[in-house]
C-alpha cells in the first residue's frame, strides 16, 4: 500500500496513524498534517485498492482484511504502538484493528463512526450505490459532496468542488473495488466485541452530519469501556475539511491527554 511518513521519522517517536473513509485516500487529512507532524511521527496511507495503492479487491473482502493490511504496514514500519485517527470507514478499521491486534493502539479517535450501521446511513449508502450502478462514476462523484458537506459550505466553495470532482473522477478507485469496500463496511457489526476493547476511544462527530447521525457516535462511546463522546456543532460528515481549526484543536487536545511514553 502507498504510505507517507511525516514529522519525526524515528520508530521510537509518538506515532499517529491517519485512516481515511470510503474514498480511501490519505490526502483527506491534508488540513491536519502540519499540526500533527510538528511534534509527532504521522503515517498516512491509501487504503488497498484506492488512490496510489491500486490493486483489485476480491469478492468477500471484509473489515478484518482492511485491519490486517494496516497491521502489516505498521509492522513493516516497526510501529509497536500508536494512536489511530479514522474517519467513518477508517474509524471502523481502527476499531477492528484494536480488537484483532490488542495492544497495538494506544488510543483511537473514531470520526463520525458507529457500532452498527444506522438506517439513515444505510439509506444514503444505498442511494450512492444505485447512482454508481445506474448513472456511472461521474454522477456518483458529482453527488458525493451532498453527503459530506453542509449546504452553506457547498455554496461557498463551488470552484474547489469542481476541482475536487475532476480529480476524483480521474483517480476513481474502480467500481468493483468501491462496491466490495462498501459491502464490507455496511456488513460490519462490532457490537458484541466492543466491551473487550481496552484502549481509550474518542467518538467525535458533527451534529449536522447528514450521512451518519450524531447519536451513532454517542452509542459507540457508550458501548466501550473507555469510550468518550464529543460533538462539533457544525461541519457535516467531513468536518475535518469544513472546520479544520475546531477539528484539529479537539484532536490535539485528545492526543495531549493521552501521551505515549517513548518505546
Amino acid at each position: 500500500m502507498y504510505y507517507e511518513v511525516l514529522g519525526d521519522p524515528s520508530p521510537t517517536a509518538e506515532t499517529v496513524v491517519l485512516s481515511a473513509g470510503l474514498g480511501g485516500s490519505g490526502s483527506f487529512w491534508q488540513p491536519q498534517l502540519a499540526a500533527l507532524a510538528a511534534e509527532r511521527r504521522v503515517i498516512l496511507y491509501d487504503h488497498n485498492g484506492t488512490g496510489r495503492s491500486g490493486g483489485t479487491l476480491a469478492p468477500g473482502y471484509r473489515m478484518a482484511d482492511m485491519a490486517a493490511e494496516l497491521a502489516a504496514l505498521l509492522q513493516r514500519l516497526e510501529v509497536q504502538r500508536c494512536h489511530l485517527v479514522g474517519h467513518a470507514l477508517g474509524g471502523i478499521i481502527g476499531l477492528q484493528l484494536a480488537l484483532d491486534y490488542p495492544g497495538l493502539l494506544h488510543s483511537l479517535v473514531v470520526v463520525n463512526g458507529w457500532p452498527v450501521l444506522d438506517s439513515q446511513t444505510r439509506r444514503c449508502f444505498n442511494v450512492r450505490r444505485d447512482m454508481l450502478l445506474n448513472s456511472g462514476v461521474e454522477a456518483y462523484v458529482r453527488a458525493q459532496p451532498l453527503f459530506l458537506y453542509p449546504a452553506d459550505w457547498l455554496s461557498q466553495h463551488e470552484a474547489l468542488l469542481e476541482q475536487e470532482q475532476a480529480h476524483q473522477v480521474a483517480h476513481f478507485q474502480g467500481m468493483e473495488n468501491l462496491l466490495h469496500r462498501l459491502e464490507a463496511l455496511m456488513a460490519a457489526d462490532l457490537r458484541a466485541r466492543l466491551p473487550a476493547l481496552e484502549a481509550p476511544v474518542l467518538a467525535l462527530c458533527a451534529r449536522d452530519d447528514l450521512l451518519v447521525p450524531y447519536p451513532c457516535s454517542a452509542a459507540l462511546a457508550a458501548a466501550l469501556p473507555q469510550g468518550h463522546y464529543q460533538e462539533m456543532a457544525y461541519g457535516g460528515h467531513a468536518m475535518s475539511v469544513t472546520d479544520p481549526e475546531t477539528f484539529t484543536s479537539l484532536l490535539l487536545a485528545w492526543l495531549k491527554r493521552h501521551p505515549m511514553e517513548p518505546v
